[in-house]
């Protein structure tokens, strides 16, 4: 599908869905030209619109433990800023971004740190 705007054309790709690699029985979306790190951000700055986004791919740290593979991107580390997380508790803000990465969690990564605030907020809470 193809939008014309002003002498910008934006093309809207369609990603079929395939059965995951690891198990055949769970569905993800699957783009082979977007990393990990790239989905993660993607999928974050969409759900939560964040003031302040950094996602670090932290796997090479984790070499020989369990959960790595060769190539990577299986344990990352996500600072979050955003209006979203105003009046919740860490806990509640951390449920907020494993549901919207839960598809990820579920299959290729392995670990995810989060440190999530809201605007204005400093250190403490996250």
């Amino acid at each position: 599908m193809t939008t014309q705007c002003k002498k910008l054309q934006v093309l809207t790709l369609r990603i079929p869905r395939y059965r995951s690699a690891i198990d055949g029985r769970r569905w993800r979306t699957y783009c082979p030209a977007m990393s990990t790190k790239d989905t993660i951000t993607n999928k974050l700055r969409e759900a939560f619109a964040p003031e302040s986004l950094d996602v670090t791919d932290e796997s090479h740290l984790h070499e020989g433990h369990a959960g790595h593979r060769p190539g990577g991107e299986t344990h990352f580390r996500v600072y979050i800023v955003s209006p979203a997380f105003e009046g919740k508790s860490r806990v509640e803000r951390h449920r907020m971004v494993n549901a919207t990465l839960a598809a990820e969690l579920a299959d290729t990564v392995h670990a995810l740190a989060i440190k999530a605030q809201a605007p204005g907020e400093t250190g403490g809470t996250g």
